[in-house]
């Protein structure tokens, strides 16, 4: 009986961190600039391929990018700076313009978003 006690008292605090973590799988949606079908693909390929996430679908009309991915394992800043990285302007992290400027025609949006920092792979 007091080894069941010691046992229980002893798990007690890790119990309660455990409530402190993240959900494994969380949603989000953030705005990504782009136009037409290459572009989502380009778009959901980055995001895809950060490891971590385990869906994504962009919307072409409403620019949103909807994700599932494991919140214990990344950020979301990490997959915005990833789809920037591919070309493609979020609402924290602005596309490298060398980058921008090799995407075809079709691809190359009317950028917005000032306030991001242009090449930059961390949140301002």
């Amino acid at each position: 009986m007091k080894t069941l006690f010691f046992s229980l008292f002893i798990m007690l605090p890790f119990l309660g961190m455990a409530q402190d973590l993240p959900s494994k799988s969380q949603q989000d949606v953030f705005e990504v600039f782009g136009n037409c079908n290459m572009c989502k693909s380009r778009i959901e390929k980055a995001a895809l391929d950060v490891s971590g996430v385990k869906y994504a679908s962009w919307d072409i009309p409403s620019g949103n990018l909807k994700l599932i991915y494991n919140a214990r394992k990344i950020h979301i800043d990490s997959v915005q700076a990833a789809v920037a990285v591919s070309g493609h302007d979020t609402r924290d992290f602005k596309a490298d313009s060398l980058v921008y400027n090799e995407l075809p025609f079709c691809c190359q949006y009317v950028r917005k978003g000032e306030n991001a920092k242009e090449g930059q792979m961390t949140k301002h």
